[in-house]
C-alpha cells in the first residue's frame, strides 16, 4: 500500500512525504490504558514543554495562532481559492523517499477517503485527566465540523476506527511505539522510527494509507500529536493533521486565512479552509482525478463556494 506523510514543523513548516509501501490493520483498535497518576515528568519531556511554551507565547506575541477563521482583513477571490487548492490538494512538498527532498513540481491525482472515516484519539499514560476530557472533547466536535464541511461520513467511534490519533509524551515513548506496532506492522525502520521519533522541530505528523488498487485513494491513517504542547498548539495539531489526513495534504504561502500554510498566522480551520473540503469532497471531482481534467471544474467550484458569478 502506498504511504504518505504530513508534518506540522516547528520552524520548518508543513511537509509532504511519501514513503514505503506498509498496511494499516482493519479493527486494530485497543483498550485505553487505566487512568493513572502521571508519573514524574522527565527532564526531556520537561524541556519539550518550555519549548513549546515559549513558541506559543512568542507567536501570539506576533499575533499569530489566530482563531478568528478569518476576516475583513483576509479576503479571498474564486481564482484564489481554486489556485490555493491546486496547490494543496494535487502536489507535494517533499518527493518520495525518507530524505526530505523537495518534488520535481509535477502535480499528482486527487486525493480522498471513499469510505468512511472514522476517528479514534488515544492517549499515553503521562496524559492528565483533565487533558485527555477536554481534547477528547474538542476532537469529537471537529470530527463533526469536518463531516458538515465536507458532506462525507466522519464521525468519532471506539468500534472499527481507521483514522488513529496518538496524543503521547516523551515520557509514553514504550507506549507509543507498541501502538505504532500494532497500527503499522509492516512499517519499514524508517517509517516507524520517524512516527516514534519526532524530532523537536516537528509539531506532529499524519501517515495516510492508500488502496492498493490506487494510490490516491486513502484507506486508514495516524497522527502523533506530542503531550507536551501547550493548549492552543496542541489543538492546531488536530485541526491540522485531522484535515491533511483527509486529503489536503501539501501547504502553499498563498493560502490566507488558512492553517496550510506554513507562516502559523492561523491555528484553526478556517473559512477558506471548509470551502477547500468542501471542494474536496464534492461528487464532480473524482479520486485520482488530474489536475489538467479537474481545473474546470475547480472554477465552478471556487465560484460557488464564494458566491461570486461567472
Amino acid at each position: 500500500m502506498t504511504r504518505t506523510w504530513v508534518a506540522k514543523a516547528a520552524a520548518l513548516g508543513l511537509g509532504l512525504l511519501a514513503l514505503a509501501a506498509c498496511d494499516l490493520p482493519t479493527g486494530a483498535n485497543r483498550p485505553e490504558p487505566p487512568s493513572v497518576t502521571p508519573p514524574t515528568v522527565s527532564e526531556k519531556s520537561q524541556s519539550l514543554r518550555n519549548y513549546y511554551a515559549a513558541l506559543q507565547a512568542d507567536e501570539l506575541a506576533r499575533g499569530l495562532l489566530r482563531t478568528d477563521g478569518g476576516g475583513p482583513d483576509t479576503p479571498y477571490t474564486a481564482d484564489m481559492l481554486a489556485r490555493n487548492f491546486e496547490r494543496i490538494a494535487f502536489y507535494g512538498e517533499y518527493a518520495e523517499g525518507a530524505n526530505l527532498q523537495k518534488p520535481g513540481g509535477q502535480s499528482g491525482g486527487l486525493r480522498r477517503w471513499a469510505k468512511p472515516v472514522r476517528f479514534h484519539a488515544e492517549f499515553g499514560a503521562s496524559v492528565p485527566d483533565a487533558m485527555r476530557t477536554q481534547d477528547l472533547a474538542d476532537i469529537r466536535a471537529y470530527a463533526s465540523r469536518l463531516a458538515a464541511a465536507t458532506g462525507h461520513s466522519i464521525s468519532y467511534s471506539g468500534i472499527g476506527a481507521n483514522f488513529h490519533v496518538l496524543v503521547m509524551s516523551e515520557d509514553d515513548k514504550d507506549q507509543l511505539t507498541t501502538r505504532i506496532r500494532q497500527l503499522v506492522p509492516n512499517a519499514d525502520p524508517r517509517s516507524a522510527a520517524l512516527l516514534r521519533d519526532l524530532p523537536r522541530s516537528i509539531q506532529c505528523i499524519v501517515m495516510t494509507t492508500s488502496d492498493p488498487a490506487n494510490p490516491y485513494e486513502y484507506t486508514a491513517a495516524v497522527a502523533v500529536v506530542r503531550a507536551e504542547h501547550p493548549d492552543l498548539l496542541r489543538k492546531s495539531c488536530y485541526h491540522e493533521e485531522m484535515a491533511q489526513g483527509l486529503g489536503l495534504a501539501n501547504d502553499s504561502p498563498n493560502a490566507r486565512p488558512s492553517i496550510f500554510n506554513d507562516d502559523d498566522e492561523f491555528a484553526l480551520l478556517t473559512t477558506h479552509d471548509e470551502a477547500l473540503l468542501a471542494m474536496l469532497y464534492d461528487p464532480r471531482l473524482s479520486i485520482g482525478m488530474p489536475l489538467d481534467q479537474a481545473r474546470p471544474i475547480l472554477s465552478i467550484l471556487a465560484r460557488e463556494q464564494t458566491g461570486q458569478a461567472f
